[in-house]
């Protein structure tokens, strides 16, 4: 069972950001203000729900939440500023389309760059310990997959609408047949991990 607070007096926002450690696509966070008695059975790391656990939550949220927001920094600053500053700069928009200010704000994980100097705490693995970071972390996946599910639309071959943009096996070989489009992230020295995977491909048919 998540807590449902980390301090009860005060207003609390929880912040979380989802797809930093893809090869395509935004990242995205949310921040989420709940109520002190917010309840769900299920409510847990993302991560550790079904696509269907995640959207049913989704909406339990919006529904039952004081406040909550969504925004995302596309790959192309991605590139400019680095992902950590464009996680961080991601949950600092979040933060700021909240209509009312938290007076303290818990971050999923051991870093994050303060907000108009509102005391923050990060907890590691919060997304699993905390109400409002694990509802943030759901909002955050369930509204940057359906985004890479319109991205899928338009380069269907990369099969975004399954892999959201990480770098599994098939969209390596994606990448390998196709190239990159312009919605990889160059930064990430995509085709440098491709050439790696292929070289170890390689070894392990020169094994068999």
């Amino acid at each position: 069972m998540l807590k449902p607070y980390f301090r009860k007096k005060h207003i609390e926002a929880g912040c979380d950001e989802a797809g930093r450690g893809c090869f395509a696509g935004p990242v995205c966070a949310a921040a989420v203000i709940l109520p002190k008695n917010f309840y769900h059975p299920v409510l847990n790391d993302s991560k550790q729900l079904t696509p269907g656990q995640r959207d049913t939550l989704r909406m339990y949220i919006e529904e039952k939440a004081l406040y909550y927001a969504v925004a995302m920094i596309n790959n192309d600053e991605i590139d400019s500023i680095n992902i950590l500053k464009a996680s961080f700069k991601a949950m600092h928009l979040a933060l700021e389309q909240l209509p009312v200010e938290p007076a303290l704000i818990l971050v999923d994980g051991n870093r994050f760059t303060p907000w108009r100097n509102i005391q923050h705490q990060c907890i590691i693995k919060g997304d699993g310990m905390y109400a409002s970071i694990a509802a943030a972390s759901i909002l955050a996946k369930t509204y940057r997959d359906e985004y890479m599910q319109q991205l899928h639309n338009e380069f269907p071959h990369y099969n975004w609408a399954q892999n959201k943009g990480y770098g599994t096996i098939e969209h390596r070989r994606a990448i390998e047949m196709h190239g990159l489009c312009r919605y990889h992230r160059k930064s990430f020295n995509i085709l440098s991990a491709q050439l790696e995977f292929n070289y170890e491909i390689q070894e392990d048919m020169n094994y068999q």
